[in-house]
């Protein structure tokens, strides 16, 4: 049925779909929407605040290609995490075509760096709070290597966001996290990737065992509204700014009651770490 009614629905542009047929790569899609990765942030700040001459580490970096970006905004030095290895070759072969330096890549959990305390001035978590396997765990990471006076910036669309199952890739449907179960998912999912050349690559990347040997999608923790409230309220940094992006102005009603959780956008916060008190 979910496969069925997927036909009626067209794809959003998504950059797995692009780079396999052939044209722009991961890397420099993500340069190239680089500025959209900060944009909801420059409504309480601006880019020489978050990057200029400022040691910057980017969470979730994927390809590296926003990385790039911020590099060109001014940071001394970008560098980027991810738990893909794959992803550091591509975002190292990037750098040299755009003939960037000051940008490392390293193959990291956010929960477990190997940085020394009070490194980092900004830390910028783009599209990645809803990914991290424990939340609580990575933020308690953050706070430790920002230096003090240091920003996190958070955003991430909400688990029941129209794509906020992160399979718009093959499936088209909005919202499809709230008909169907994640057994269902997982199998339509499997089936409508299988003929594409990377398909086994996607399943890997999105599907894992969990310790019952159930397959469960481990590359999401179906971060919410509220959760993320309560978890960033429990972080000890201070909140210096907080919003709720809606999907369309017209639906900024909706989100201020019950169902705000599906008509959020994108959640955008920013976190700092308190100054030592003397």
């Amino acid at each position: 049925m979910l496969k069925k009614i997927n036909k009626l629905f067209p794809l959003p542009v998504h950059p797995f779909n692009t780079q396999a047929a052939g044209g722009m790569t991961y890397a420099r899609w993500q340069y190239e929407k680089g500025e959209q990765t900060i944009k909801f942030y420059l409504q309480f700040t601006d880019t020489d605040a978050m990057f200029k001459d400022k040691m910057v580490l980017d969470v979730g970096c994927g390809a590296g290609g926003k990385s790039l970006y911020y590099l060109t905004k001014g940071a001394k030095q970008v560098v980027g995490i991810d738990v893909v290895e794959k992803y550091k070759q591509e975002s190292e072969n990037l750098a040299k075509e755009l003939s960037l330096q000051g940008f490392t890549f390293y193959v990291q959990d956010a929960a477990n760096t190997d940085f020394k305390d009070d490194f980092f001035d900004t830390i910028i978590m783009n599209d990645a709070m809803e990914h991290v396997a424990d939340p609580t765990a990575v933020l308690r990471e953050m706070k430790r290597i920002l230096k003090p006076g240091g920003r996190l910036y958070v955003n991430f669309p909400p688990y029941n966001h129209p794509y906020g199952a992160h399979l718009s890739d093959v499936i088209g449907i909005p919202w499809v996290q709230a008909f169907f179960s994640d057994k269902t998912l997982i199998e339509a999912y499997k089936d409508l990737v299988a003929d594409k050349e990377d398909g086994a690559d996607r399943v890997a990347f999105r599907i894992g065992l969990n310790e019952k040997g159930e397959e469960y999608f481990s590359y999401l923790n179906k971060m919410s509204i509220k959760r993320f409230k309560s978890l960033s309220k429990d972080s000890g940094f201070l909140i210096r700014y907080y919003n709720e992006v809606p999907l369309r102005s017209f639906f900024k009603p909706l989100c201020k009651g019950p169902l705000k959780e599906y008509f959020v956008k994108m959640v955008v916060c920013v976190l700092e770490k308190e100054n030592e008190k003397i």
